[in-house]
């Protein structure tokens, strides 16, 4: 008889588990196998991990030191760095107890005290950023009011004689900012290109990308896109990055032909020996972007990714805004970008404007996990799973004084994908804390979801933002002409158990939870906004706590909680022209407890019930109040303080 293979031996052998080490202090020449010989860099860990035979190898785990891990360039996952099988998932984590920081800045030394209380110091040749951090703290760039009145031109503005902005330095590095420039929701940003005597001169394509979109030939009043308005039309609200606004504590700007920063320090501030950080590398992490070349089973654990930049909007392409940071870019963008066919020449599909980029970017990929990150500093968003991303998760991380959006799930560029592997699926995003979103572009959103499907937003904690706090799907805006939102193939996503505060504190028309397009194709297949708990939304500009905006159809609004508000707790429905068939938008709201909500209502799909409307947070039970927010199991994150 033949015995089998362990028998050979007494016992199987396991598969053996690799570790390795990194350190900013070791060397690239050590062996990496020890905390006590460590690699030094992250390429050098990511490249002896490649060489793993991983179908043999038991588990698998980088272990990061702590310290700052300066990168130049951004470091790539493909497949080659997947775990799975025997290997399980390949860790990333930093040392017990320690704090490493993947940074794409650079430090900025040789401070100068020059006059006014002013500081200057060198800047790289080249170097180009928005952004400084001063012991870890963001400044703010130069600001201030407009200082003359302007008459709107087509190419610009007229000013009268005397403009002080005409003596000012560097007249190319002024832009203009508009809070509400193109709907209650935006801040667009345009950069001044010259002045020159009374005529200012604003950089091109921003300049026409914000005032000349294409209106409809009908009589509906409406811009093509159907999202927002023709034209920036307001003056400026607040002019930044000149010298000549540099007058408060905590400002500084970035004299690019002199290659120089110029800081005013806040009190306490010693620029001799302070930590200043400029970043310099936009994208920090990201996968392949191939489909033929995806990651799986990859996980990063207690690690800090700071310092990322963001410099297109310096350029002429500017910060036209359609919503959530999405963006209207290039040349004849005003005319044609996402406009499909509703115009000659539209490219497709509907509403596919531009996204910000962010500092993590993960598209086709498997399996990649966030457990106890943090996304913090960086200067466009934190973390993307885009187009392709699939049974990912997002766990107990931090997101804080980021420029955009905090976190993206999927895109809007694939309404209806030509394969399952296009598909953004079941992502988690659980226990996390989301707050300081959008420090920048104040349009941005904590949580912004495309186009997803069988995912869930669950038991976050989000706080102190300017806008919307989670917004989910897009394209239902052609209902505004009585025609179909755009199809897509988003499914089964839930937005449960979050606790949502402080939100909405600049800009208006949003909410706590705003859901825009079609979610399923049932009220079983639909989105799930349940027990939520949300409290003091308090922007006066309009907008509705849980917002079911165009096209939202196939929505259920069951359990939540809600508070303190100056808004209508939910609205609302919207006539359904994708069954046009006189009836409305399928809505289901049961069980929630709110303010002067809305009374019931069962008619033509919209069913509203068995809601409790109170005048005191002590009438919602205390058990409903008690879900929402990070479970317990997590909450030492709250306590959490940037390396």
């Amino acid at each position: 008889m033949l015995l089998p293979a362990w028998g050979l031996t007494g016992q199987a052998h396991a598969a053996t588990a690799v570790t390795y080490f990194v350190s900013p202090t070791g060397s690239d020449n050590s062996p990496g196998t020890s905390a006590a010989e460590p690699f030094r860099t992250l390429t050098k860990a990511q490249s002896a991990v490649r060489a793993i035979d991983k179908s043999t190898s038991g588990p698998v785990t980088v272990i990061l030191a702590g310290g700052v891990y300066r990168l130049t360039k951004t470091l790539t996952f493909t497949a080659a760095d997947s775990g799975g099988g025997s290997a399980g998932t390949v860790w990333w984590k930093a040392a017990s107890g320690q704090s490493p920081v993947v940074s794409g800045g650079v430090r900025v030394s040789g401070w100068t005290k020059g006059s006014g209380g002013i500081w200057s110091a060198p800047a790289p040749t080249g170097l180009d950023t928005r952004q400084l951090y001063v012991n870890g703290t963001r400044a703010q760039r130069a600001t201030g009011a407009l200082p003359t009145t302007v008459t709107q031109t087509a190419t610009g503005y007229t000013t009268p004689s005397g403009d002080p902005m005409a003596g000012w330095r560097n007249p190319s590095a002024i832009e203009f900012v508009y809070r509400g420039g193109l709907g209650a929701w935006t801040e667009p940003r345009c950069p001044v290109a010259s002045v020159t005597g009374t005529a200012i001169t604003m950089a091109q394509p921003c300049w026409n990308n914000s005032t000349q979109r294409v209106m409809r030939t009908d009589d509906s009043g409406r811009t093509v896109n159907l999202v927002g308005r023709k034209s920036i039309t307001e003056a400026p609200t607040a002019v930044e990055n000149a010298y000549e606004l540099l007058d408060r504590a905590g400002e500084f700007t970035l004299d690019k032909s002199q290659h120089r920063f110029y800081y005013m320090p806040r009190s306490g501030e010693d620029l001799t020996t302070a930590d200043v950080e400029a970043p310099s590398l936009g994208t920090l992490v990201a996968s392949s972007g191939k489909a033929s070349d995806e990651p799986t089973h990859i996980g990063f654990q207690g690690i800090q990714f700071s310092y990322a930049a963001y410099t297109t909007s310096n350029t002429g392409t500017g910060f036209s805004e359609i919503q959530a940071t999405y963006q209207v870019t290039g040349t004849n963008g005003y005319a044609t970008q996402g406009l499909c066919d509703f115009v000659s020449g539209g490219t497709c599909p509907y509403g596919n404007w531009t996204k910000m980029p962010a500092a993590v970017r993960f598209t086709y990929d498997k399996n990649i996990h966030f457990d106890h990150d943090y996304f913090v500093h960086l200067g466009a968003a934190g973390l993307d799973l885009g187009d392709g991303s699939q049974g990912g998760t997002v766990t107990a991380c931090v997101f804080t004084d980021v420029s955009g959006n905090g976190l993206d799930l999927g895109g809007v560029d694939l309404p209806q994908p030509s394969n399952a592997a296009q598909h953004t699926s079941g992502i988690t995003v659980k226990d996390s804390h989301f707050y300081d979103i959008a420090a920048e572009y104040h349009g941005g959103v904590a949580i912004d979801a495309g186009y997803i499907e069988t995912s869930t937003i669950t038991h976050n904690q989000i706080d102190h933002v300017p806008y919307t706090a989670i917004s989910i799907g897009w394209g239902g805006w052609p209902d505004k002409v009585k025609l179909p939102a755009q199809p897509n193939y988003s499914n089964h996503n839930t937005i449960s158990y979050n606790l949502i505060h402080h939100h909405m504190s600049l800009l208006g028309d949003g909410g706590a939870v705003y859901t825009n397009g079609i979610t399923g194709t049932s009220m079983v297949t639909g989105e799930h906004v349940t027990g939520n708990v949300v409290h003091d939304q308090l922007n006066t500009s309009g907008g509705h706590v849980l917002y079911t905006d165009n096209g939202a159809s196939y929505v259920s609004i069951l359990g939540n909680a809600v508070w303190n508000i100056n808004v209508s707790p939910w609205g609302s429905k919207h006539t359904n022209y994708t069954l046009n068939d006189g009836t409305y938008d399928p809505t289901d709201i049961e069980g929630d407890y709110w303010p002067a909500g809305p009374s019931d209502y069962d008619q033509k799909g919209v069913v509203i019930r068995n809601n409790h409307n109170i005048t005191d947070p002590d009438q919602i039970p205390s058990t409903v109040i008690a879900a929402g927010g990070i479970e317990s199991a997590y909450t030492s994150i709250l306590d959490w303080q940037p390396a």
